[in-house]
């Protein structure tokens, strides 16, 4: 059975981890001043669901394709660049809510959610990152060491909520105060889609380690 010591470490790791500026916090960040805490909050949540599958995909050795076959890894990587321009040029196109006048439908939760999860999941990096980190905290005289990488990734994903929940609340405190301000409303919809630009490079120009 894996030791309380080995848990506690690896859930202040991942604590530290998620609080270092990253494609994902960034996300749920600009998510949150722009639509409010909810939509922070189900970014979230469509986050740690892709965190899942970055789990199974270690656990099960899925993520090794990925540091062999660069075809895989490139696939990915463009689908997952090619939605953070997406993302990028649907906040360029969208319109100002003038104060008092009829605001924008906002989107359904769910659409957060499955923003989430797409940008997580189509990162390959990590899944790497995971098949990198994981296996330090396993030890096979505890058990079985698929049990192990599980339970890691249950509590990395647990830390994510936290930290990542926390950011959604912080920011979203701002989305009210934003909404009465339009041009500054627009300043930051062009900050958001470079961001989500800058993203997108940067997932292009990553390598398999």
């Amino acid at each position: 059975m894996v030791g309380i010591e080995t848990m506690m470490s690896l859930f202040a790791t991942a604590v530290v981890l998620a609080l270092v500026p990253g494609p994902d916090n960034l996300f749920v960040l600009t998510q949150s001043v722009l639509q409010g805490r909810w939509a922070g909050l189900m970014a979230t949540l469509g986050f740690s669901t892709g965190l899942i599958f970055h789990t199974l995909a270690v656990t099960l050795g899925v993520a090794a394709i990925f540091q062999t076959s660069h075809l895989a890894f490139t696939l990915l990587k463009i689908f997952g660049a090619a939605y953070l321009l997406y993302l990028a040029w649907r906040y360029l196109r969208m319109p100002m809510i003038e104060p008092g006048s009829v605001s924008i439908p906002p989107l359904e939760p769910w659409q957060f959610y499955r923003r989430g999860i797409i940008m997580n999941v189509t990162n390959p990096k990590v899944s790497l990152f995971f098949l990198a980190f994981l296996p330090q905290f396993a030890d096979p005289q505890a058990g079985s060491v698929v049990w192990q990488m599980i339970v890691f990734g249950l509590l990395f994903i647990l830390a994510t909520l936290l930290v990542f929940g926390g950011l959604a609340l912080l920011a979203g405190a701002v989305s009210p105060w934003l909404n009465r301000k339009p041009r500054l409303q627009r300043g930051i919809y062009w900050v958001a889609a470079l961001i989500f630009v800058v993203l997108a490079v940067r997932l292009m120009l990553a390598q398999p380690a």
